[in-house]
Order: structure tokens, then C-alpha cells, then sequence
């Protein structure tokens, strides 16, 4: 076979592949709409039974729920978010690093996907960026070329034209910039903002804002989700972030944005597999931390989408929004974390109601919080 059969041959072979790809994600997002719609049948039918009557009141809200089954049913969301260590992994992932230094965890598959390209050099013991590129802007410009060429060949999906960088740490002054789609191929740290808003009614008790995403996302659709989240660009602090994607996802003015209070972090390790249908066909190792942060709105501010990745707003009680967690699988996954770290935050889970609670509160924290 010459070289242009070959390289014809092998165009045909990709694009096939992208075209099962696409089917089997549409199948996988298919079957979990239907089993969303079916959890949100039960979850109208427990309500209509009084499960969640009126919902205002802590007797017949989370209090109740925690009492019979302890940590457990929330734990169960630790579990679900941590399906992996990297360190412990060495045979399904080798690590990745630039300039000597650890930037993530790739799986072996996508690491012989990388052989080939005068970005990487391949190794059995892991992938590196090529140590001629010595300075971040070097390494950025070339990566990019050669994931740019990936994503043309069906290798990257869900580009997204925003870059993260790579870091070990926070505070860290970035190896390089890549691709946000590119994060959990390269098992990179990423960073995002998650805002719980919420408001307080005359008598004390607390609403909170839900946002439900369209069907149309790359990753999540139809789930329920915080008012306000994304992920956090390396050119911004994060609550210049908070600030933006206000403004964005509900059209809450800058003014109460900036009212917005830092509250801590959740983190987790998740090892993204073919048959995964949360993160829009990615695949590879999610090493997210979350900036948490709480907003009080107050009772008169309705939001407004302004970007088209949400379907409806709902105020619910906090009592209702907890149930959702502890009962269903409605919520998209990472949120179930942020959501539960309010509940313990706010007294809604305590020591008193909640068996195993020291666990509980160290699991949202399991991945590496740096």
C-alpha cells in the first residue's frame, strides 16, 4: 500500500471512528435523559405523598433524612466523584510532566495516540513535553499546534477555545497554557468556581437558587446545577471569575456579585471511562478543585440566562434541595460536593444528625488541595 492509500486509509479509519463516537454518545446521553426523567417521576411522587410538603420546615426537611441514614447517603457522592488515586494507578495511568516537573496523569492508550508528535516524547514510563521547548510561551505555541491537529483528527473532542494552565499548585506560575478540553486527556489540576446563592425569607429559612442545564451542554446536559459555575481561567482571580460568569449564567449585576463570599474548596480524582456520559466523551483523569463560594441574593432578584446553557431557574428550599441530593441523581455530579459542603456549613448536617461526620467533611476535600 503507497503512502497515499495509506494515509487515505487511515482518514477513513478516523473518521469512522468519530462517527461511532458520536453515536454511542448519543445513546449513553439518551439512556441518561431517560433515566432523568424517570428519577424526577419518583422524586414528584415521594413529594406528593408529603416527602417534601410545603418543604419550609427543618422537622420534615434534611434533618430527618440525615437521621436515618447517616453519612452514608451522602458519602455515597465522595464515592462517585472518586473513583481513582493517580498515584496509586501506575498501571492504568503514567505520568505526564514538562520541564521535569509533574503536570498530570495520562492513560496509556492516549499516550501511544501522542507518538509521532514533535510536541511529546513517549515513553513506557510516561509522557513528556519534548525538552526543547524550554520556556512556557515555546511550550504553549507548539502544544497547541499539535492538539489543534488532534482535535482536526478525532483524537480531542469537546473543544472548548479557552485556555488552563498547567500547575502542580494554585499559586504556581504556569509550565504552559492548554487547550480547557484538553484537561482530563493530560490528567491536568483544574481549578473552577462553584456559587451556592441563595436567599433568606423574613422567618430565617432558606431558599436556594437551582439551575437546570440545557440539553444542548457538551457535558452534564439536563442536569441540575448551582446558578452560577465555571471553570477558572488562568488570567483571572477567582472571584473576578465569580464576578463574570454572574453575569453570564444569571444576569446577576455586578453590584451583588461582588457580594459573593469565599467559603472554602471541594476537590476530587475522577477517572473518566469510554462508557461515561457526565463529561461529553472526554476521557481520562478530572483533578478538579472548587473555589466554593456563598451569595445571598436577595427575595426581589430574578435571574436571567444570558449565554444559552440553561433551561429554567428554580427557588427552591434548602430542605428540598437536599433531599434532591440524598434521593436522586439529578443534580450534576460535582455539584452534589458543593452542595453538601453548604449543608454542613450552614447546620443543616451536624456532628448531632450525622454519623460519620468528620469523614464526610474530609471526603469533600479528597483530592490534592493545592
Amino acid at each position: 500500500m503507497g503512502p497515499k492509500m495509506r494515509t487515505s486509509f487511515t482518514r477513513r479509519k478516523r473518521q469512522r471512528a468519530r462517527q461511532d463516537d458520536t453515536h454511542r454518545l448519543a445513546r449513553a446521553r439518551k439512556a441518561a435523559l431517560a433515566e432523568r426523567r424517570a428519577a424526577e417521576a419518583r422524586d414528584r411522587e415521594e413529594r406528593s405523598k408529603g416527602v417534601q410538603a410545603g418543604g419550609a420546615g427543618r422537622s420534615t426537611g434534611v434533618g430527618a433524612g440525615v437521621g436515618e441514614k447517616g453519612a452514608s447517603g451522602w458519602r455515597r457522592w465522595i464515592a462517585a466523584c472518586n473513583n481513582t488515586d493517580a498515584s496509586g494507578k501506575s498501571d492504568e495511568l503514567v505520568p505526564f510532566t514538562v520541564g521535569g516537573r509533574l503536570g498530570g496523569w495520562v492513560r496509556p492508550d492516549f499516550a501511544r495516540s501522542l507518538r509521532g508528535y514533535e510536541a511529546f516524547e513517549v515513553t513506557d514510563e510516561g509522557v513528556r513535553v519534548c525538552e526543547s521547548l524550554r520556556t512556557a510561551h515555546e511550550r504553549t505555541e507548539e502544544v497547541g499546534r499539535t492538539l489543534a491537529s488532534m482535535r482536526d483528527e478525532g483524537l480531542i473532542v469537546g473543544w472548548r477555545d479557552e485556555l488552563y494552565p498547567v500547575v502542580e499548585s494554585f499559586d504556581e506560575e504556569p509550565y504552559l497554557l492548554m487547550e480547557r478540553a484538553c484537561a482530563p486527556y493530560f490528567g491536568l489540576k483544574a481549578y473552577g468556581v462553584h456559587v451556592c446563592a441563595y436567599v433568606v425569607g423574613e422567618d430565617g429559612t432558606k431558599r436556594m437558587w437551582v439551575a437546570r442545564r440545557s440539553e444542548t451542554k457538551q457535558t452534564s446536559p439536563g442536569k441540575l446545577d448551582h446558578l452560577v459555575a465555571g471553570g477558572q481561567p488562568f488570567d483571572l482571580t477567582p472571584l473576578e471569575n465569580v464576578i463574570k460568569e454572574c453575569e453570564e449564567e444569571a444576569g446577576i449585576p455586578k453590584h451583588l456579585a461582588e457580594r459573593a463570599r469565599p467559603a472554602g474548596a471541594v476537590s476530587y480524582e475522577y477517572l473518566v471511562t469510554e462508557s461515561d456520559v457526565h463529561w461529553g466523551g472526554a476521557t481520562g483523569l478530572k483533578r478538579d478543585c472548587l473555589f466554593v463560594y456563598d451569595l445571598q441574593l436577595p427575595e426581589s432578584f430574578v435571574p436571567e440566562n444570558k449565554d444559552g446553557e440553561v433551561q429554567e431557574f428554580m427557588l427552591w428550599p434548602v430542605e428540598r434541595v437536599a433531599e434532591t441530593v440524598l434521593n436522586t441523581e439529578d443534580f450534576k455530579l460535582n455539584c452534589n460536593l458543593v452542595i453538601i459542603d453548604f449543608l454542613v456549613r450552614h447546620g443543616y448536617i451536624t456532628p448531632e444528625n450525622c454519623d460519620g461526620y468528620l469523614e464526610l467533611v474530609s471526603g469533600l476535600r479528597s483530592g490534592d488541595l493545592r
